[in-house]
């Protein structure tokens, strides 16, 4: 006789929808004590949904829309001298900006050339012996000092945006470069034999499966670069590149607060913005397996 229906006939089976509920029963108890722990994983981004929330689209824009008018509106109403309407009139302002961002661009894009493919030379077996010896000299152009390193160059190089241009790419070289080397070498090394296996070339292999494995860490170098470069382009007002700079410098020598706030704020939004771009740009350029949803 059985102990759970009391009969001598054999045991009952529970239907089937007792199972089906049972089962989902355990499946929400689950995820419940994942969710109360923070253990639950982060779910995929689906096929053919947004990566980027709402949230991440346009609270910055928003922040800084709303830092520059106030700004804007300080600035109108505060009480300019000829010495200070001189530093901002006939376009100074806009010229400075331009000039800013235009160092700041060339400078991110020489680092780009420069430092991506010396990180994959490095990586590769016959160079890799010369890895240490590249990141010491990267990480020599940092530990200098980079108002010294900009007046070395002006020495050298002569005054003008050149100067400073030169100076910036020495000194944003190095997270690029070590986010490359480390992206590529942190790569599984069953996943590279697999793709020799199947036959793929050197490039295939690199092209294929090893950079895209390695974009988050190297566009993350990128990022620090970018907004590295922002603020050292201040400095190039030192050397005759111009930039927002300019008007730092001549709100500090001339004595005037507004004038210096003004060129303040803007350095600072535009470090703001860039990283909030390159900071879209790494979430829509990340390889849809490596990414959750943002």
């Amino acid at each position: 006789m059985s102990p759970r229906d009391g009969s001598g006939g054999p045991p009952r089976e529970r239907p089937p929808g007792d199972h089906e509920a049972l089962a989902f029963r355990d499946n929400v108890e689950m995820e419940q004590r994942e969710l109360a722990s923070g253990e639950a994983p982060t779910p995929s981004a689906a096929p053919g949904e947004r990566r980027i929330s709402w949230q991440k689209w346009t609270f910055m824009p928003v922040f800084l829309l709303a830092a520059l008018l106030a700004t804007w509106l300080w600035f109108r109403g505060a009480r300019l001298d000829s010495i200070a309407h001189q530093a901002v009139d006939n376009g100074k302002v806009w010229l400075a900006l331009r000039q800013h961002i235009a160092l700041t661009a060339i400078s991110t894009v020489f680092v780009l050339i420069i430092a991506i493919p010396l990180g994959i030379a490095l990586t590769r077996s016959k160079l890799r012996r010369a890895t240490p010896l590249a990141m010491a000299i990267a990480n020599l152009g940092q530990a200098v000092p980079a108002l010294g390193l900009l007046v070395l160059l002006v020495i050298w190089l002569g005054i003008g945006a050149r100067s400073a241009i030169v100076g910036m790419v020495i000194y944003a070289v190095l997270p690029v470069l070590a986010n490359t080397i480390a992206g590529l070498r942190g790569i599984e090394p069953t996943l590279t034999e697999a793709a020799r296996g199947i036959g793929m070339s050197p490039t295939g292999v690199l092209t294929k499966v090893e950079l895209p494995l390695a974009v988050p860490l190297i566009l993350a170098g990128v990022r620090t670069a970018l907004v590295l470069n922002v603020g050292t382009a201040t400095l190039a007002t030192f050397g005759g590149g111009g930039g927002l700079g300019d008007l730092i410098s001549a709100g500090i020598v001339t004595q005037r607060m507004p004038v210096l706030i003004l060129g303040s704020v803007l350095t600072v939004a535009l470090a703001l913005l860039v990283e909030w771009l390159a900071s879209l740009a790494e979430l829509l350029l990340r390889p849809r397996g490596l990414e959750v949803a943002a």
